[in-house]
């Protein structure tokens, strides 16, 4: 007679999520088993990203037996439904981008458990926000694990727990905003790019980027870009677009982000703004002195990070200006969601 007790092993289901008070800041993990189990923990100074991997890791280390983990973090479901984790293996545990992968403390127990026993675990994504009683019940354990920095643990969920986190990239977006996959873009300004006026540097950065576009059409024919017009990479993006056929939402810091350039500058700033699918300014008045301005340029970069769901960093690899701004997006949409474009070198 045949065995078919592995065949009958029943699945756990598994919700998981992480949430962090600031980015990095105060985080707090946790998972749960719908009519079951549950657990929760916290970290004092981490980063969204490491919540939400150390939530999966501690519920593949917590149950046994056949798992389905469900998580609303692309970054953590991506990288085994896509297989990153395959590539970074295969670097020496190097990104795409030839830099050490993120978070490796955290990915590496988390593919070796899954490793150790293929069939046992897999992955399902689950839209965050969207009323499903098990993802808001992980959401609400990590806040308030975040919040408290105590977890806890039990057969029953809590009657009564705290607010949910805030939603994350691509969720309540600005009414501003078109329908579709947002896409934003960052980069060098022109004196990284060869100068202010046209070049062979800036012609290949264009080249380079429309050409990432048109392939991310494929995928995703809602494409749309987002970027502050900037001088330099955000300016080329906007170019690149129109080239790739790819409407794209001009995303200003403030009022008149332009009203300090030369003229011939100030004409190429209007006539892509004319060209955008849509205009958001973020806030209602210009600043009144650089600082204020970096800081509304900071908000705008926050701003994008909310709403992309993923983005294109035109970087060398060294600025630390650009890269703390990659590092931003990074945080927020996952490594392997920022694609990094260098500009050639002349």
């Amino acid at each position: 007679m045949r065995d078919d007790t592995a065949a009958a092993t029943p699945v756990t289901e598994v919700y998981t999520d992480g949430a962090c008070l600031g980015n990095p800041g105060p985080g707090g993990w946790a998972w749960a088993v719908p009519g079951d189990g549950f657990a929760s923990g916290a970290e004092a100074h981490t980063t969204n990203q490491r919540m939400e991997i150390r939530a999966a890791l501690e519920a593949v280390r917590s149950l046994e037996g056949p798992l389905v983990v469900v998580s609303d973090s692309t970054y953590v479901v991506n990288c085994f439904r896509d297989r990153w984790w395959e590539g970074w293996l295969a670097r020496g545990w190097m990104n795409k981008a030839k830099k050490p992968v993120a978070n490796r403390d955290l990915w590496e127990p988390l593919i070796d458990a899954i490793r150790s026993d293929p069939s046992r675990v897999t992955f399902r994504w689950v839209k965050g926000h969207s009323d499903d009683p098990a993802n808001d019940l992980v959401d609400r354990l990590a806040v308030e694990a975040a919040r408290t920095q105590e977890g806890r643990s039990g057969d029953d969920p809590p009657d009564s727990l705290g607010p949910a986190d805030t939603p994350g990239p691509g969720a309540d977006l600005d009414p501003r905003l078109p329908p579709g996959h947002l896409l934003a873009v960052i980069g060098h300004k022109p004196p990284e790019l060869g100068g202010y006026d046209a070049n062979p540097v800036s012609d290949a950065v264009r080249a380079k980027v429309a050409q990432v576009l048109a392939a991310k059409r494929q995928v995703n024919p809602d494409l749309v870009v987002l970027t502050g017009l900037g001088l330099g990479s955000e300016q080329l993006a906007a170019e690149a677009a129109a080239e790739a056929g790819v409407p794209y939402v001009a995303v200003l810091p403030y009022p008149d982000p332009d009203s300090q350039w030369p003229s011939s500058s100030r004409k190429a700033f209007q006539a892509l703004v004319d060209g955008a699918r849509a205009t958001v300014v973020l806030q209602g008045k210009p600043p009144a002195t650089k600082q204020l301005a970096g800081a509304a340029l900071r908000r705008r970069d926050a701003w994008l990070g909310r709403h992309a769901h993923e983005a294109i960093a035109v970087w060398d690899g060294v600025d630390p200006a650009v890269g703390r701004a990659v590092r931003a997006l990074q945080d927020t949409l996952g490594e392997d969601d920022v694609w990094i474009v260098p500009p050639p070198r002349t």
